[in-house]
């Protein structure tokens, strides 16, 4: 907590330091020379680290008030961790969750819009998650006014489990209007930051926010939005990190469907009309799959029987868990299920899954 706590030292700098000196704990342990041997971090990162009291002192009362609350400290090297989201290599070192949900839930769909939806963008969203109910979906959204808590309140009145991804603290929601709702969140939810108490909802935390959103979810659909604006961001976080984005289609004319319509013509969005079309491009109402014969007697290097053992124990595996669990880039799992898909031993699926044949 503490090392996230320094000032100017953001996710990746962190991950940094962890990675050549061990573990937390020992960035705080380590000389100025060693520190400064490590590539990237320079003076005023050292200044930071060494001058370590204070943050110290904020991570003491951020364990005391976690205590207090029920609210889980995950750090990103935790088991708990989304795993979704600890495949982003910029994601954030801690997060503070309160709620009951399970983070790595096997459907995950962010919901995100605009602040100021028309009476048709808000049906779309009601319907959406009425369509979604049997897919035993988590709902991720953002709390904010509109197509967000349009969402949440939608999932509550269904039983369905949502989390509230927030711009601040959770000594405090914000906005507070929706304080009943999201106390209602965390009895089968939750509510999810990346920020300490006492953080202020400044209009700079929420494109952070946003990430969160991206990252940890399988899909992101974009009900209604403009040209600029929150969702957008999120669908730009969500195409660098590789998630499938959805979006409506709208009008030309209609200021609300600019955005949404702009996503699509890019080719950044896949058009949607229901949840009919989002689970049939996401393979979750597809069962029984006809297999390839799986060759017999294939030879397997370490990492591809890695991956085979890991989709035995499950019917099929997105593609961040298997970053995770390979602990190489993006280019070499990519590779290494090139080679295994050619051994005629998985079978790729829609949304970046895959399973075995």
């Amino acid at each position: 907590m503490a090392l996230s706590l320094l000032e100017g030292i953001g996710p990746v700098t962190a991950r940094q330091l962890v990675a050549y000196t061990g573990e937390a704990v020992n960035v705080f342990h380590a000389r100025r020379k060693e520190l400064m041997s490590i590539p990237g971090i320079g003076e005023k990162t050292v200044h930071a680290i060494l001058n370590h009291k204070t943050a110290f002192e904020h991570a003491e009362a951020e364990l005391a008030f976690a205590e207090r609350q029920g609210i889980r400290i995950l750090f990103y090297a935790d088991k708990g961790y989304p795993y979704r989201l600890k495949a982003c290599e910029d994601s954030p070192v801690v997060l503070y969750y309160k709620g009951q949900a399970d983070l790595d839930h096997h459907r995950i769909v962010s919901l995100i819009g605009t602040r100021s939806p028309t009476e048709w963008g808000k049906g779309l969203c009601t319907r959406l998650v009425e369509e979604l109910q049997e897919y035993q979906v988590l709902v991720v959204s953002g709390l904010a006014y509109g197509v967000d808590i349009t969402a949440h309140r939608r999932c509550l009145d269904l039983d369905i489990p949502t989390i509230g991804v927030l711009g601040n603290g959770l000594d405090k929601i914000y906005p507070s209007a929706h304080l009943p709702v999201a106390k209602k969140m965390t009895e089968k939810g939750g509510l999810l930051t990346q920020f300490p108490t006492r953080t202020k909802p400044d209009r700079e935390n929420f494109p952070m926010r946003n990430k969160v959103v991206a990252g940890m979810s399988d899909a992101i659909v974009v009900v209604e939005s403009g040209k600029e604006g929150g969702s957008m961001i999120t669908a730009e976080y969500a195409n660098l990190y590789n998630k499938d984005v959805f979006a409506f289609p709208g009008r030309p004319t209609d200021p609300m469907s600019a955005g949404c319509n702009a996503l699509i013509k890019k080719n950044k969005a896949v058009l949607v009309e229901s949840a009919a079309d989002l689970v049939s491009l996401m393979n979750w109402d597809k069962t029984g799959i006809p297999a390839v014969q799986r060759s017999l007697f294939v030879e397997l290097n370490e990492q591809e029987q890695k991956i085979v053992e890991l989709l035995k124990k499950e019917e099929s595996v997105c593609i961040d868990r298997l970053y995770l669990e390979l602990n190489q880039s993006p280019g070499a799992v990519a590779g290494i299920l090139l080679e295994l898909e050619c051994k005629g031993v998985i079978k790729g699926l829609p949304g970046k899954r895959y399973m075995l044949i």
